[in-house]
């Protein structure tokens, strides 16, 4: 049986402690306060980083990992025995980190194939979660890839941001740049589209009916069988509760996997407080 590696980066918010117990390897994102560089989830977790961005007068900078962190995984891997590997990543529409991969591949012996999600945290962390339970079941290169990308094309991540500050200021609100959010307490329900770029989905007034309006969403998808969920937030556990609540309230037929703490680098964008969904069907 050919062993396969899983390569992932760090925006799939799942934590390197989580991705090494299921032999995955996390190459980082890094995120910039001035002159300082850290790495994110290794020398910067959510707690570190959101304090540090509250105190910060400017907004961090990010930047993808650089095509030589990745060869010098894959070529780890490849010394470890493994025949084939499977990189997942964030939306390329967002970062750089889908093309180090592509140009990493093309100095490595063993074929990798990269995986761009087209979606971010809690989402991305569907595709990968795919990945391990194929190459646990024994799948072959084929089977893992497969695993990782169809359910990337068929998961939804929907999320709502405290303020759309962050998202604007960062260049990456897409679609959303022209949401007057910030009038009569408007908390605009986002998602990606097909080509992985950020969009509005539906306004609502409150946080709690932003809430409400993603567990209507999980609710009418469960209608087609039982939804696989993770949750993801930003410094917010109670809205967490309030999330899971509202799926129980609408008659949602689910079943958390995980939640994710969003980090530094998606944490940029979002900001303090923001909370949301993934899914997909079970099929």
């Amino acid at each position: 049986m050919a062993k396969i590696g899983i390569v992932c980066d760090s925006t799939c918010d799942l934590g390197p402690a989580w991705l090494a117990e299921r032999d995955v390897v996390m190459v980082p994102l890094k995120v910039s306060f001035g002159a300082e560089t850290y790495r994110d989830w290794i020398d910067l977790d959510p707690d570190a980083f959101y304090e540090k961005l509250g105190a910060s007068a400017e907004l961090p900078k990010t930047s993808q990992p650089s095509p030589a962190e990745f060869a010098d995984v894959y070529r780890r891997l490849a010394d470890e025995g493994c025949e084939g590997i499977v990189s997942i990543h964030l939306s390329s529409p967002l970062s750089g980190t889908i093309e180090s991969a592509l140009m990493a591949a093309k100095l490595v012996t063993v074929p990798v194939r990269v995986v761009d999600t087209r979606l971010v945290s809690a989402a991305e962390a569907l595709a990968i979660d795919a990945a391990i339970t194929a190459r646990d079941a024994g799948g072959g290169l084929d089977e893992v890839e497969h695993a990782a990308r169809s359910t990337a094309e068929r998961s939804r991540l929907l999320f709502a941001l405290d303020t759309l500050d962050y998202l604007v200021k960062g260049g990456r609100a897409g679609k959303a740049q022209g949401l007057a959010a910030s009038l009569l307490n408007i908390k605009p329900v986002l998602t990606f589209n097909a080509e992985g770029i950020i969009e509005p989905f539906k306004k609502a007034k409150g946080t709690k009916k932003a809430i409400a309006e993603i567990a209507a969403q999980i609710a009418e998808a469960s209608a087609a069988g039982r939804v696989r969920v993770i949750i993801l937030h930003a410094q917010a556990p109670d809205l967490v509760e309030e999330l899971t609540s509202a799926l129980t309230s609408a008659g949602a037929d689910f079943e958390i996997a995980h939640t994710v703490g969003v980090g530094a680098v998606i944490g940029t964008y979002a900001g303090p407080r923001a909370i949301g969904a993934a899914f997909h069907t079970l099929q």
